[in-house]
């Protein structure tokens, strides 16, 4: 099981950027092939290729309590009640390519979640900004005052 997903520790934005221990967490992902909807002709009545994947946030080993709080607050439409995180994949017929895309999609929600945004600076528009709006909009007032009727 760990030679499939041996792409999946060594994803260099995971650990560039965020110290996950993503050995720990993949041994903690739970799968579920479900059948899937749509097309498919008879195929599609017997083959479970569609993959739900659960991650208990709560019990995860690999998470410290810090991260697992930034995921309740950032992933709360995501997060059933029982504080599992449920994705789901169907893209596929093949139902490894679908488990490998729903791993990559689970690591990258993760990873976008858990990265600190910078803060805004607040900037000021320039002078010379400042002095062609102002002239542009004493042409655009001169320009219409011509628009109206002369008064007799």
């Amino acid at each position: 099981m760990i030679k499939l997903y041996e792409k999946y520790l060594t994803y260099k934005s995971i650990q560039s950027k965020i110290d996950l221990d993503s050995e720990i967490i993949i041994h903690e992902l739970k799968f579920k092939a479900v059948r899937s909807s749509g097309a498919g002709g008879q195929h599609v009545n017997k083959v479970s290729s569609k993959i739900k994947l659960f991650f208990h946030v709560e019990t995860s080993n690999g998470l410290n309590s810090e991260e697992k709080n930034i995921l309740h607050s950032k992933l709360a439409s995501k997060i059933s009640k029982d504080n599992i995180l449920i994705l789901t994949c169907s893209e596929n017929r093949s139902q490894h390519k679908n488990k490998e895309i729903v791993i990559k999609r689970f690591f990258q929600i993760i990873t976008n979640a858990l990265k600190v945004s910078k803060k805004r600076k607040a900037t000021k528009p320039s002078k010379s900004s400042i002095q062609k709006r102002l002239e542009k909009k004493k042409k655009i007032a001169y320009k219409k005052a011509f628009r109206k009727k002369p008064e007799v």
